[in-house]
C-alpha cells in the first residue's frame, strides 16, 4: 500500500479516536448506554479495518482471508443491532427476536466458513455484511420518515459504512492491485460513517439529557415552546386574539387533551407522568405545519393556533394526524436518573381527545379555549377521538376522517 492510502487511514483512526474522546466524555456525564454503544462503534470499526487491510501481525495468506470472513460476520452483526437500538427496533416483543436471528445467522456464517475455501468463506461473510446494511438502511428509512432525529443520520451512516465494505473487500480480495483512489474513497467513507454515526449518538444523548429535563422539572417546564409557565402562553393566546379582532380574521383552535396522565401518574410516579407529556409534545411538534403556533395549556392539554384558516377541512385533517400520531405505544422511563432512563421502561398508550373550533374575529379568547378543551374533552368518547360544534345540531358532534381513496 501506497503512503497516499496509508495517510488517509491514517485519517480514519484519527476520528475514530476523536469519537472514543467523545465517548468518554458521554461516560463521565452519566450516559453510560450511549457512551457504551459510541465507544463498540467506533472500537469495531477500527477493527474491522485493520483487519481487512491485513495490518494485522502474524497474519497472511489462508489465514487472514478466514480472519476477515469472521470479522465481516461478526463486525456486521454487533455494528446492526446497535443501529437496531439506536432507531429504536430493538424494543418490546420483537427485540429478542431480532437478537437471536442475527446470532444464528451469523454463528451460522462462521461454522459455514470453516468448510468452505478461504475466499468462498470471506464472500460469505460479505454477504452477511450486505443483508444486514440493507435492513438497516430500511430500518434507517423508516425512522427518518417518522421524524426520528437520528433517522436520516443513521441513512448517511449505512450508505457510507456501505462504500467502505465495497473499498477494503475489493482490497482483501486483491490487495496487490487496488488503486489508491479506491483506499482514499473508502477512508473518507469510513470517516463520514464515524462522523453520522457520533452525531446521531449526540442527538440521542441530547434527547436524554431534554426527558430528564422534562421529569425533573415538570408541568412548569414547557418542552413545545420552551416557554417558562403558562402565562406567557395565555399571552400568547390574548396576542393572537386581539389580532385576529383588529385584522377581522378568524383563527383556528385546537385543544389535545390528554385523559390518562394522571392515572400514569398514579401507577408509575411522577417521572413518568413528565416523560409522557414530554412524548406527545415531542410528537406534536414534529406533526406542526407551517404558520401555527403551539403551547401548554393547563397540566393534561396542549393548544394549537392557526392563523386566517381559509376553511376548517385543514385543521380537521391536522387533528386526525394529531391523534394517529400521539396514540402510538411509546416506552417510557420511571427514573429521574439519566443513566437509567432506557433501563427502566413501561409501555404507555396516550389516551387522547381533540377539540376543533374555527372562532370568528369577535370571540373572546377565554371562550374559544374553554369550548375547545370542552370539545377535547367531549371526544375522549369518540372512535375517532376528534370533535367539533354542529352548529345546526347545536351540540358537540364527532368529526369522523374521510377514507382514504
Amino acid at each position: 500500500m501506497d503512503s497516499v492510502s496509508i495517510g488517509f487511514w491514517g485519517a480514519f483512526f484519527g476520528a475514530t479516536g476523536l469519537s472514543l474522546v467523545a465517548a468518554v466524555l458521554a461516560f463521565r456525564r452519566s450516559a453510560r448506554r450511549v457512551a457504551i454503544t459510541g465507544s463498540l462503534s467506533a472500537l469495531l470499526s477500527a477493527l474491522y479495518v485493520l483487519v481487512f487491510l491485513g495490518w494485522i501481525p502474524g497474519a497472511s495468506g489462508e489465514a487472514l482471508l478466514r480472519l476477515q470472513a469472521h470479522a465481516a460476520a461478526l463486525a456486521a452483526a454487533v455494528l446492526g443491532l446497535m443501529l437496531f437500538w439506536l432507531l429504536g427496533v430493538l424494543r418490546g416483543g420483537r427485540a429478542r427476536s431480532i437478537v437471536v436471528a442475527t446470532a444464528a445467522a451469523t454463528a451460522a456464517v462462521v461454522a459455514l466458513g470453516w468448510w468452505l475455501p478461504p475466499h468462498e468463506a470471506l464472500a460469505l461473510g460479505v454477504a452477511l455484511q450486505a443483508l444486514l446494511a440493507v435492513l438497516g438502511l430500511v430500518a434507517a428509512l423508516r425512522s427518518a420518515r417518522r421524524g426520528a432525529s437520528a433517522g436520516w443520520l443513521a441513512v448517511a451512516g449505512v450508505s457510507f459504512m456501505s462504500l467502505t465494505i465495497a473499498g477494503v473487500t475489493c482490497h482483501a480480495f486483491a490487495p496487490e492491485s487496488t488503486p489508491w483512489p479506491v483506499h482514499a474513497a473508502s477512508a473518507l467513507a469510513a470517516i463520514a460513517y464515524t462522523a453520522c454515526m457520533a452525531s446521531a449518538m449526540w442527538a440521542r444523548y441530547a434527547y436524554l439529557i431534554d426527558v430528564r429535563q422534562a421529569m425533573v422539572h415538570g408541568p412548569s417546564y414547557d418542552p413545545v415552546t420552551r416557554l417558562a409557565s403558562h402565562h406567557e402562553t395565555h399571552l400568547i393566546v390574548g396576542e393572537a386574539f386581539a389580532r385576529g379582532y383588529r385584522e377581522g380574521w378568524p383563527l383556528g383552535v385546537l385543544v389535545v387533551s390528554i385523559a390518562n396522565l394522571d392515572a400514569l401518574e398514579h401507577l408509575h410516579g411522577r417521572a413518568a407522568y413528565n416523560h409522557g407529556l414530554f412524548i406527545c409534545a415531542s410528537r406534536l411538534r414534529r406533526v406542526l405545519p407551517a404558520g401555527v403556533e403551539l403551547g401548554r395549556l393547563d397540566n393534561d392539554a396542549f393548544l394549537l393556533l392557526a392563523a386566517r384558516p381559509h376553511a376548517a377541512d385543514p385543521l380537521i385533517e391536522l387533528a386526525h394526524q394529531v391523534v394517529q400520531r400521539l396514540t402510538r405505544a411509546v416506552a417510557l422511563g420511571t427514573s429521574k436518573e439519566l443513566a437509567e432512563l432506557e433501563a427502566s421502561r413501561t409501555t404507555w398508550v396516550a389516551d387522547i381527545g381533540v377539540g376543533v373550533l374555527v372562532a370568528p374575529p369577535q370571540m373572546r379568547a377565554p371562550t374559544a379555549v374553554a369550548a375547545a378543551k370542552a370539545m377535547s374533552r367531549t371526544a375522549w368518547s369518540y372512535a375517532s377521538r376528534v370533535a367539533c360544534y354542529d352548529e345546526q345540531a347545536k351540540q358537540i358532534a364527532e368529526l369522523v376522517p374521510e377514507p382514504a381513496r
